[in-house]
């Protein structure tokens, strides 16, 4: 049996298994909610009313069966890129237009991602006019849609289409260590990204503007300072332009770090409660949570670049995935490469997804139990309640969909170590 039947082989049967355990975590999930749905959990029946329970548990229910839909969706596309030999096929038709080079691999990587984003848009649109809209989140025109979509889509092409060609380039001619340093290239991007994000990114889709409750900003900034933490800014952000939904979050990174609250946060939420909730977030710096993302990111990413750095020079792992590789070096396969890499690793890696996900639960508890320490925990257990009732989260989950997917403890767990 050749390599690359063998490649094909592992590929389907890990496509199959993961479609059959999301396919069983899903129902899991709907059945679960579903069965708890006529009465709120003992611990919250004098907080949280029957009538948004129900519609946590119809909105958790709608969520997961679109999902369902768009998991079948998902494996098709991937399927006929791969095994029906869809990037095959556009990938020689670009070869005929454009002959090999630079020129035609940044073609393919675009066109890709043209024809991908355009097969998915009838999924992003039901999810957001249908879906988002009928449980009352959904803030969004579309007006306001099309613009954010053109925007992304022209600044993906701005910023995607530069590294690429770094990325690329340096498949070609940095050697048998180019992996090594497009790794480099990678990271030193994604920083740059991280640096830039809030004051030139962050901008074009949204409004920022400065903190200005002085109750609220004298508490927040106490709280900064005896937390040892420094940012540029507070700032409020017009979230409500596009959904319901409520947040707080910190973003940059070095001396660019701001925190910002969503204006629907600001309406739900006392000051008490919003100082608790970025008592929280200011957890995560304290147990250094961001930085050990960022070191496991690099760990990562090191070895993708480096398991890619092997499998592009193996020919069948491109047979293997319904591609015949080019054997003229003048049309090199970099791009081919990086299409099929990204194509088939989420696909063995999903099975070690709960190992992330059980991590992300312990740094969230660590920063829960921070906040507490720093702030009042009547106050943060008033305020994850609310988030939970406003953005609809199911207070009844099934266990294993938890342990596999969620990277936030249900609100029973936990609620029940600040009490």
């Amino acid at each position: 049996m050749s390599y690359s039947l063998i490649f094909t082989l592992a590929f389907a049967a890990a496509l199959v298994a993961g479609l059959l355990v999301k396919f069983w975590l899903a129902t899991r999930q709907v059945r679960h909610v579903a069965r708890h749905r006529g009465a709120v959990p003992a611990a919250f029946a004098q907080t949280i009313t029957l009538a948004a329970h129900q519609k946590a548990a119809d909105y958790t229910i709608a969520k997961a069966r679109f999902g369902l839909v768009e998991m079948a969706w998902g494996a098709a596309l991937l399927l006929g890129w791969t095994l029906l030999g869809g990037l095959d096929v556009l990938n020689k038709l670009l070869l005929v237009w454009l002959g090999g080079g630079m020129v035609q691999q940044l073609a393919l990587l675009a066109a890709f991602a043209a024809i991908g984003g355009l097969l998915e848009l009838p999924f992003t649109l039901w999810q957001t006019f249908r879906l988002e809209e009928r449980f009352g989140f959904n803030k969004m025109t579309w007006k306001l849609w099309l613009t954010d979509t053109l925007k992304s889509t022209l600044l993906g092409a701005l910023i995607g289409l530069p590294i690429a060609a770094l990325i690329l380039w340096l498949m070609g001619a940095a050697g048998t260590l180019w992996w090594l340093w497009a790794w480099g290239a990678w990271m030193g991007f994604n920083l740059l990204l991280m640096l830039i994000y809030p004051t030139f990114i962050a901008p074009l889709f949204n409004k920022f503007k400065p903190l200005d409750d002085p109750t609220l900003k004298a508490r927040v900034t106490a709280l900064m300072k005896r937390c040892g933490f420094a940012a540029k800014g507070l700032f409020v952000m017009d979230g409500s332009t596009r959904s319901a939904h409520a947040n707080a979050y910190f973003t940059g990174f070095g001396a660019s770090k701001r925190v910002v609250f969503y204006d629907t946060l600001l309406r739900q939420l006392n000051a008490g409660e919003v100082e608790a909730v970025l008592a929280h977030e200011l957890g995560h710096f304290k147990h250094r949570h961001i930085v050990k993302r960022l070191i496991a990111m690099f760990a990562l990413s090191l070895a993708g670049f480096a398991l890619l750095g092997w499998v592009s020079t193996q020919v069948w792992f491109y047979a293997g995935l319904g591609v015949q590789p080019n054997l003229s070096p003048a049309a090199p396969n970099n791009a081919l490469a990086l299409l099929l890499f990204m194509l088939a690793v989420p696909v063995f890696s999903f099975f070690v997804a709960p190992l992330p996900a059980r991590l992300s639960r312990k740094h969230e508890f660590e920063a829960d139990a921070y906040a507490v320490a720093q702030t009042s925990g009547a106050d943060l257990s008033a305020a994850l309640l609310k988030l939970y009732q406003d953005n609809a989260s199911t207070l009844t989950p099934d266990p294993v969909f938890v342990k596999f997917y969620y990277s936030h403890p249900p609100a029973s767990e936990r609620l029940a170590r600040m009490t």
